[in-house]
């Protein structure tokens, strides 16, 4: 029998799919179709052979069998260079398919809908995923095409003689890429269905994003790639409307100042260098806010960035514009407030809208290290209104003597010191927790109950963490809070509070020689709080 170039078309995007076919019927091809794809083309004047012409048997279950047949996936994975092969297709009567153009049931946007489970589950290809793998394994005589980007470049080599191998072995590829794609948002809806947190086996979605100048250093090769399905307050979904694209370190950063953002309802800015905070501040307005993040620490500011939970105005954009920022993320700007910021060449504007929405139970925090992957749930641990009556409540006290002789005592959670915190300081002392939570650790951050004073950072031991934050502050430490993401080892952290003028501590507490803190705090007046959880962050 005579082969005769045929192609093979059934996709759920239809864009451009009529002018692909149109260039291959001119180029020879006669066209197979299913179902909506087939009415499309017979209604843009295009030949078609439905499906069941090919496989002699009726499209059934509602559409759920139409190209799973012998006559089709013979007629794709029949090597050309195999005799074999080729005598069995003679002698089955079955065409051979050149060229397959699919792409699959939109499950994709099916889950982003919010559809029911039912519906989701009916958009899960099973046709188009087994043609297209079909098609890819054989590529070296069927071109696969699953992306509409792909139909002028498969045009243009066929008027030029034939798709190339070269093309044929990309197409392969984004094929399989495709597959992997679909079917790990298929697996990863399907966990969370039944909520399996941790899986045995785990894929990822992305979706490449943005090819980068560099990476964290200039000789790094970089992209950023996005989840397949958006999440809401992240730099995924945030809209730039000012300034060149963001480096690799602009995002890293970015992300930082934004996840600490998320803790505050009030207004609240946040700057962030390095993805760690230098100064946090929250006021009845965003210029109120900005100014107390600002003179927290205006020397570490300049080139951060700056995370606002609401809208910036005139007055507040004149302010920024004084020193070099890089970039400003907002719920929202003024039209006067854009002008202002915009008069600054180097400087990005982002914009998202629901800016400090809480994460989505799917979402988990990870860390690649050479050779695997480390995942683990977001640390949403804060202190609520619940709790606050740990600051008030005496925290139980359990001492024993040990087979030494020492003794040994044990604190619960609660106020540790004589003096309990005033209703200032636990205000403070809930501020400066929420900063602490999202600055590297050793971490140690002082403060007011609106403003950061000083924060001491990423550290290799919590003494020098509290020395540094102490310095920053300056004369501004008297008076302020102190809140640590983890136990004081020793009491020497309290001494250094002593000299400060610092009035009361935020810890986790848990340390074997917790009493010596607590005996310098009660000695200095200072009043200690343990709050159980701790906050490393790495």
């Amino acid at each position: 029998m005579e082969m005769k170039k045929r192609a093979l078309v059934s996709v759920s995007d239809k864009a451009g799919v009529v002018e692909f076919c149109k260039g291959l019927v001119e180029n020879g091809f006669e066209i197979i179709s299913t179902g909506g794809t087939a009415k499309a083309l017979k209604e843009a004047g295009l030949e078609v052979i439905g499906i069941s012409d090919i496989t002699g048997f009726p499209e059934c279950l509602d559409g759920r069998v139409k190209t799973l047949h012998p006559n089709v996936h013979a007629g794709l994975l029949a090597m050309r260079s195999n005799s074999e092969h080729m005598a069995q297709l003679e002698q089955l009567n079955i065409n051979t398919i050149d060229i397959v153009c699919v792409n699959l049931y939109p499950f994709k946007a099916t889950l982003e809908s919010g559809a029911d489970f039912a519906t989701c589950i009916e958009n899960i290809d099973i046709g188009g995923p087994t043609m297209i793998r079909a098609a890819a394994k054989n590529y070296q005589d069927v071109a696969v095409i699953v992306d509409p980007e792909d139909y002028d470049k498969v045009l243009e080599e066929l008027k030029a003689g034939g798709v190339s191998l070269e093309t044929k072995k990309y197409l392969q590829y984004k094929v399989f890429a495709h597959t992997a794609v679909y079917d790990s948002l298929i697996s990863n809806y399907l966990a969370s269905q039944l909520g399996i947190t941790f899986p045995d086996e785990v894929t990822f979605a992305y979706k490449k994003a943005q090819d980068m100048r560099y990476g964290e250093n200039p000789q790094q090769k970089a992209v950023f790639y996005h989840e397949q399905l958006p999440r809401k307050s992240s730099l995924a979904s945030a809209t730039q409307i000012w300034g060149k694209e963001l480096s690799y370190n602009n995002i890293n950063d970015a992300n930082g100042a934004l996840e600490l953002l998320k803790e505050f309802g009030s207004p609240a800015v946040v700057a962030c260098k390095h993805a760690n905070p230098c100064g946090v501040g929250t006021g009845e307005s965003v210029f109120e806010a900005y100014m107390r993040a600002y003179n927290s620490d205006p020397v570490s500011v300049f080139g951060g960035i700056l995370a606002i939970n609401g809208t910036v105005d005139e007055v507040t954009a004149t302010e920024i514009n004084k020193i070099f920022i890089e970039i400003v993320i907002a719920s929202a700007y003024t039209c006067g407030a854009l002008e202002i910021l915009e008069s600054k060449k180097n400087i990005r504007l982002l914009q998202i809208d629901d800016i400090t929405a809480r994460r989505e139970k799917t979402a988990f925090d990870m860390k690649k290290v050479y050779g695997g992957l480390l995942v683990q749930e977001y640390d949403e641990s804060l202190i609520s209104g619940e709790d606050l009556s740990l600051f008030t409540t005496p925290a139980p006290v359990n001492t024993t003597v040990l087979d030494s002789g020492k003794e040994k005592t044990v604190y619960g959670l609660g106020v540790v010191t004589e003096r309990a915190p005033t209703q200032d300081e636990i205000e403070a002392l809930l501020f400066n927790w929420k900063v602490v939570k999202h600055t590297k650790s050793n971490a140690i951050v002082i403060g007011k109950k609106d403003r950061t004073t000083g924060i001491g950072m990423g550290q290799t031991n919590r003494i020098w963490a509290a020395q540094q934050a102490i310095s920053h502050a300056g004369g501004k430490a008297k008076g302020s809070v102190m809140a640590s993401d983890a136990f004081f080892p020793f009491p020497d952290c309290v001494e250094e509070c002593v000299k400060a003028g610092i009035t009361a501590i935020i810890q986790p507490g848990g340390s074997i020689r917790d009493k010596d803190s607590v005996d310098a705090c009660n000695a200095a007046g200072i009043a200690m709080v343990f709050v159980g959880d701790r906050h490393f962050k790495h």
